[in-house]
């Protein structure tokens, strides 16, 4: 159980880095200013706020097949 807890930590931290999610616009707003930093901080921000839910429903999958298990 501890190696596939470590897997999911590493995979989420390294999430980041694997992947480029921007929506059409932000794309088009932020390639037009060419702003290096606004663009990756942009992708960090929308990548952390679609990671997080993924997180909470896992935990919650998590919790209820400990109680089920018992």
């Amino acid at each position: 159980m501890k190696k596939v807890l470590i897997l999911i930590v590493v995979f989420f931290f390294g999430l980041p880095n694997m992947v480029s999610a921007q929506c059409a616009m932000c794309r088009a707003a932020l390639e037009s200013s060419g702003d290096v930093q606004a663009a990756e901080g942009i992708n960090n921000g929308i990548i952390y706020l679609m990671a997080i839910p993924y997180i909470l429903v896992g935990a919650l999958i998590l919790i209820i097949y400990r109680k089920v298990k018992k």
